[in-house]
């Protein structure tokens, strides 16, 4: 027996080609996400931690940043200013900043400055 064909609102559309990850919710972009569920706040334990990372990259350092607690287009917008701050690449990656180069310091002091606990972490 066959099942009737879902449309619309029913279908279990979760990516488009035209837009990227939809919300379930209010089939929305992401971007456009009206409900906010889609893409809550992730949780932390409230520190911030700076590192520098060079494992995979063929001997380049980057400065990783974790803990962030902000998400989607709040995450992007501080990797961007983040990224002009020290006057180098970067990109976000599963919740997390990578800067290219070691900038642990400078990036230290300019989160702090928005009231989070930050640390340093690793070696």
């Amino acid at each position: 027996m066959n099942a009737p064909k879902k449309t619309g609102r029913e279908s279990g559309l979760v990516y488009s080609t035209a837009h990227g990850r939809m919300c379930p919710a209010c089939r929305k972009p992401i971007a456009d996400c009206l409900c906010k569920r889609a893409h809550a706040s992730p949780r932390t334990d409230g520190i911030v931690r700076v590192r520098r990372e060079t494992k995979g990259r063929a001997g380049k350092g980057v400065t990783v940043i974790t803990g962030v607690p902000l998400a989607g287009a709040e995450l992007e917008k501080l990797a961007k200013m983040l990224k002009q701050r020290c006057g180098t690449g970067g990109t976000v990656k599963n919740g997390t900043i990578e800067i290219q180069g070691d900038h642990r310091d400078l990036i230290l002091a300019e989160l702090t400055g928005y009231g989070w606990v930050v640390k340093k972490a690793g070696g």
